[in-house]
């Protein structure tokens, strides 16, 4: 909606790779197709350069004439606002949409003009060519020769309702150009030789073939997210690769482009942070892999989640990848018995998406314990803390009795508590030693299969065994949580370092934000502005699917200092610790909002 409640106009952009590829000649003919189906169409600015078969098409259209602006003792013709508000068509025809506006116009631009038209609900048709893109301007530069001076925002133009692209060959384009349909006669073999010379007609028409397919990606994403699809769509080829950030993560990113070039593929290099900080990756390693995708053209991109398989595949569906690249398995083949790896896992859950699995001279090295999830691991504690002990009875009851006295069996009770206190903590280390005290008593103290005890040192000894057995227990359970503590710590700074990446390689407030969102899977990520007495605001940045728009729609707000701004996450709600990384992030996201204004 406008600003004055009014439904906003639609706005129709004709890009062309040069002039004279027929930009006016196809927003005319369309004028007098919608003229046909009743539509009130009116000219603003239609610049014929003096072609006949473009001045032929404006024929039976109005045309509002231009105002002229003095600058300098010239007169100038510009676009006449006020005239197009005061007759208010249905659609206007606004040619040259790039165009820079005489000193002392109404707006500096024309895309200023156009904008106010939307506003009004006017529907706007206008053209524009690729060398103006903002994004472009460089490579344009480059390849012609000649700086452009005239330049328009590309998200003014990706905001249109509908781009499309008119479109001829190089040769095709040069021979209009001989013929005298583009420039007179006497400017047609300077630009011949120069401007429209065969290579820089491909190379821009390149440029705006890949500029609109990026356009199209992103019109895609946005009706796959508004329809909740997940399933992938090979539309176009994407890799992402996974690494860890060991030695073989730059034979994978390599590998990974190998597979990616045969196609043309788009190249995504993801590392995932565990929410529990058990795998991280140093800032040498990261920037490693880093130079590494970004000499091979690819984007690095880090996400959070405690289940990386699930986390790698998320991403893969999310970028519509439709094949993923992983290092084979570092785990030795006993450590496979209990836990087959994150590559096992992935193949299992990858649907559609291909899975290559990659050989590295890492493979298998070294002693890699198996790594079980948080739910898992609590299950196989309890259980633990039950199989063992019965486990070890069995054992001891096997043997001879003159083997072990009590002293001996108690033990090798004591150390399948230490087992299970490493594997789940102190409650099932409880679990077990009460168990371990009763087997213990049952079944082989005198008298057997009774909880009596003749002799007194067996029952001082089971009662030790109990108490030191709790409270090696408890010391085991405070040192790794100081040990997870500690892992925790290097994830908050590993992420707090990814964000200040973004910040010190001058990244604009809208990539701060995406890296947020893309890092912690949320759905959107907006600032909002408010009063101190008001919890509804002023979005003034958002990304993604229907950012939040109040504090109370959020699923996690974090309010930023006293400046009445807050950051609005939608998706998973973050838990504390997550939100103390996110506070600090917060901050400079509000110093950005602050210099935008």
């Amino acid at each position: 909606m406008s600003i004055l409640g009014r439904k906003r106009g639609d706005l129709r952009v004709y890009l062309g790779a040069a002039p004279g590829v027929g930009k006016t000649y196809s927003m005319l003919a369309e004028a007098h197709r919608r003229m046909e189906r009743g539509t009130d169409v009116v000219a603003a600015v239609i610049e014929t350069h003096g072609r006949r078969r473009t001045t032929q098409q404006l024929a039976g259209i109005e045309v509002i004439p231009p105002q002229f602006v003095e600058y300098q003792g010239d007169r100038y013709p510009e676009l006449d606002v006020e005239a197009v508000l005061a007759r208010r068509p249905q659609v206007i025809l606004v040619d040259d949409f790039a165009h820079t506006n005489t000193p002392g116009s109404r707006n500096a631009t024309r895309w200023q003009d156009v904008d106010e038209f939307l506003n009004a609900g006017i529907t706007v048709i206008t053209t524009v060519n690729v060398q103006h893109l903002e994004s472009l301007n460089d490579v344009v530069t480059q390849i012609t020769g000649v700086e452009q001076k005239e330049r328009i925002p590309d998200e003014i133009v990706r905001a249109a309702d509908q781009i499309e692209l008119v479109d001829i060959t190089p040769e095709a384009l040069r021979r209009r150009l001989a013929h005298g349909n583009v420039y007179p006669p006497e400017r047609v073999d300077a630009a011949l030789s120069n401007y429209f010379r065969p290579g820089n007609l491909t190379a821009l028409r390149q440029l705006a073939l890949l500029w609109l397919a990026d356009q199209v990606d992103a019109a895609l994403a946005k009706y796959r997210a508004d329809k909740n699809i997940t399933d992938t769509w090979e539309t176009r080829e994407r890799v992402v690769v996974g690494v860890t950030g060991g030695d073989e993560s730059e034979t994978l990113v390599r590998r990974a482009s190998r597979i990616a070039s045969r196609s043309g593929a788009e190249l995504k290099v993801v590392h995932v942070i565990q929410g529990d900080g058990l795998t991280s990756i140093s800032s040498q390693q990261k920037s490693a892999v880093r130079a590494v995708a970004t000499s091979l053209g690819a984007t690095m991109h880090t996400v959070v989640g405690d289940d990386v398989a699930t986390t790698l595949l998320d991403f893969a569906r999310a970028a519509n990848a439709t094949q993923l690249v992983l290092g084979t398995s570092r785990r030795s083949k006993w450590a496979r018995i209990f836990d087959e790896g994150i590559g096992a896992n992935v193949v299992q859950q990858s649907g559609s998406i291909d899975v290559h699995m990659v050989t590295h001279p890492e493979a298998r090295r070294g002693i890699r314990l198996p790594t079980l999830s948080r739910g898992r691991r609590r299950v196989v504690s309890w259980l633990a803390a039950l199989a063992i002990p019965i486990a070890i009875l069995a054992v001891t009851m096997s043997l001879p009795l003159e083997t072990l006295g009590i002293g001996g069996q108690s033990t090798l009770f004591f150390t399948g508590v230490l087992v299970v206190a490493l594997l789940g903590g102190v409650a099932p280390a409880v679990l077990s030693a009460v168990l371990s005290g009763l087997l213990l008593n049952y079944f082989l103290v005198t008298p057997p299969f009774t909880l009596t005890i003749e002799d007194p040192d067996s029952a001082v000894t089971i009662v030790v065994l109990l108490l030191v057995a709790v409270a090696v227990a408890v010391l085991v359970d405070r040192v790794a949580y100081r040990a997870a503590e500690a892992r925790r710590s290097s994830q908050e700074a590993e992420l707090l370092a990814l964000f200040a990446d973004s910040v010190l390689r001058d990244a604009d407030l809208d990539t701060l934000l995406e890296r947020i969102r893309e890092a912690y899977s949320q759905r959107a990520v907006s600032m909002l502005a408010v009063r101190s007495d008001e919890r509804t605001g002023e979005v003034v940045a958002s990304v993604g699917k229907d950012p939040c728009t109040s504090v109370d729609c959020a699923d996690t707000a974090i309010d930023v200092g006293d400046d009445g701004f807050w950051m609005l996450l939608a998706g998973r709600t973050l838990t504390a610790r997550e939100r103390r990384v996110l506070g600090s992030v917060a901050e400079q996201a509000v110093n950005m909002v602050k210099q935008r204004r």
